[in-house]
């Protein structure tokens, strides 16, 4: 091997001097004491982290679990897998302080991403899916550490569930469904029944109000023509005209009915007649 030599950007390699670690080199011309040093080499570490088994990757990596069965708080069975991205920050550790870090990174995963969910309900674990990535990224953060990782981030990739889990929930979305539209159909009823009285409340007030308006359009019209005939004929007389006119207009009343019997009084005078006799019995009264 070169005893000056170049290492790429973005890697390291790290020195042992007597088969013990000396120094840690990052990217730029590089040189090592002939016999006395040599390099770490990292035979069992993936392609992904690693050059020509020395030269260690500093960049962000991506590990991901394979799909495996875990149990819920509530024993459903549930399927995940998980990606977690982490970068070297001090490749001694990384290279002595744990075996094979990739792989221990990948088993550390499994076993947070199984721990996490077993605490958690289903609801939770399906609608809470980014306190699970927080969760699991917050338990490997202190063991990464010790291996000189950062843990940079977790994120849930799949989550399955048994088919007659399914089933069972999408009959349960089904009745809270059926729920929600029998609800919003009763409330509607109700603010319908509601506005309807009020609009009923509101057409009596103002038929009410016209009503009264009429009559009191109707007395001030009488008064007037009652004042205009006294000036003409008298007071007497007029209350005499005005009386045999009410006696008229009851026979538009009585005669709306073919079945009742109406006597009609066949002159002027017959009417004069009734009209004092029933001015007369006024007075009596």
């Amino acid at each position: 091997m070169s005893f000056i030599y170049t290492i790429p950007e973005q890697h390291c390699r790290i020195i042992k001097r007597f088969n013990k670690f000396a120094r840690v080199q990052y990217s730029g011309i590089r040189f090592r004491i002939p016999f006395i040093e040599k390099f770490h080499e990292m035979h069992y570490w993936e392609k992904a982290v690693k050059d020509n088994n020395i030269d260690m990757k500093l960049m962000e990596h991506q590990t991901d679990t394979e799909p495996r069965t875990t149990q819920t708080r509530d024993n459903v069975t549930v399927r995940a897998d998980a990606s977690v991205y982490w970068r070297i920050f001090e490749p001694a550790r990384a290279a002595f302080e744990v075996d094979r870090l990739p792989t221990a990174i990948f088993d550390i995963t499994l076993n947070a991403l199984r721990s996490q969910i077993g605490r958690m309900e289903l609801d939770e674990v399906l609608s809470e899916r980014d306190r699970l990535n927080k969760n699991i990224a917050e338990e490997l953060f202190e063991v990464g550490e010790s291996w000189g990782v950062k843990i940079k981030r977790v994120e849930i990739r799949q989550l399955d569930i048994d088919r007659e889990t399914r089933r069972s929930m999408n009959q349960q979305m089904d009745a809270e469904r059926r729920r929600r539209a029998r609800v919003a159909e009763a409330e509607g009823d109700a603010e319908a029944t509601v506005t309807v009285a009020e609009a009923d409340k509101q057409a009596d007030i103002k038929r009410a109000s016209g009503h009264a308006k009429a009559l009191k359009i109707i007395a001030e019209a009488e008064k007037n023509y009652l004042d205009e005939l006294a000036q003409q004929v008298g007071s007497e007389k007029a209350a005499e005209i005005l009386i045999a006119q009410k006696f008229i207009q009851g026979f538009d009343t009585i005669t709306k009915n073919p079945a009742d019997r109406v006597f009609l009084p066949n002159s002027y005078q017959t009417l004069l007649s009734i009209t004092d006799q029933q001015t007369a019995k006024m007075e009596v009264d």
